[in-house]
């Protein structure tokens, strides 16, 4: 039977943790420049990996790791466990198959001293730290809950009722889409320019680019006031655009949406690449300002 080693437990996050997710996800993003498709674009399947025990979702920067690992892979299922969490499943990790890293992050009080008063005084410190995880295609002994079967008009009758709640000023005309922040609008071309693709229909491309849009918006002032320039120079409005490309993918994956990119998306990969490729931790803040962007836009739904 195969046994637990060291690699298959929580280690603290260290510098080579941080590159080894960031390499993972340039080499999806790089194996796919040929054809100008992200990872999250390439598979129609692409819902929110699951942890097998405990059935929630991953966030942030996860979702978009273990969507990397996936596609680089060739796994066809979103679910994910630690190898101690497969065999409590009675699954069994099968020999030579190789982990993936997810981040974590635990909460700890460490005794300091004031710097005003020079008293001790409890501090909260927030730390990070990695787990390794496997694809249930690497596990024997377990099968993947079948997936629901969907009605595709109920779900983009959903997506429609999830914009309309939006306060959002979309304006319907022209030839391209984009988000104005001085005029504070949404301009989104009629729907029959839109054409569907071999995975998603001509009305799933509108939304996934009006999604991308939407995540634009809540980066305005009036809302969550978000501003990459500070932390990426130049490069900030390709980070932007970065944000609402995941923002995106989010939002398609909660909705049943199949996500497509923008159609000028392509030219912000090389920018992305160079950001990504100087800073380790530059994906990591995308996918979290694209969560908070994503987590922002449910709060404006109404109850159910």
């Amino acid at each position: 039977m195969n046994q637990p080693t060291a690699a298959t437990k929580a280690q603290p996050v260290t510098r080579d943790v941080y590159q080894a997710i960031t390499d993972q996800i340039i080499a999806a993003i790089e194996a796919g420049t040929g054809t100008f498709t992200m990872p999250w674009h390439r598979d129609a399947s692409h819902a929110m990996p699951i942890n097998a025990l405990s059935g929630n979702a991953y966030n942030g920067v996860n979702v978009i790791a273990l969507w990397a690992a996936a596609e680089l892979r060739g796994y066809g299922t979103g679910y994910w466990a630690t190898y101690r969490q497969w065999n409590l499943l009675g699954g069994q990790v099968r020999q030579g198959e190789k982990s993936s890293i997810v981040v974590f992050y635990k909460q700890t009080e460490l005794e300091a001293r004031s710097a005003e008063t020079g008293e001790p005084e409890n501090r909260s410190v927030r730390y990070a730290r990695a787990s390794r995880v496997f694809n249930a295609e690497q596990v024997e002994g377990w099968e993947a809950p079948r997936p629901a079967i969907c009605d595709p008009a109920a779900v983009l009758g959903d997506t429609e009722a999830f914009i309309a709640a939006l306060s959002a000023d979309i304006r319907i005309g022209g030839n391209r889409a984009y988000y104005q922040p001085r005029t504070d609008h949404i301009q989104m071309p009629d729907r029959d320019r839109f054409t569907g693709t071999e995975t998603s229909t001509a009305t799933e491309s509108y939304y996934a680019v009006l999604l991308h849009e939407l995540t634009h918006w809540t980066g305005h002032a009036l809302r969550l006031d978000r501003d990459l320039s500070g932390r990426f120079g130049d490069e900030g409005y390709a980070m932007e655009e970065l944000v609402a490309e995941l923002g995106a993918a989010f939002l398609c994956s909660d909705l049943g949406v199949t996500g497509q990119p923008r159609p000028d998306h392509a030219a912000y990969i090389a920018n992305w690449l160079t950001v990504l490729k100087r800073d380790r931790r530059a994906i990591f803040t995308a996918a979290s300002k694209a969560n908070e962007a994503r987590a922002y836009l449910k709060t404006q739904q109404p109850a159910r």
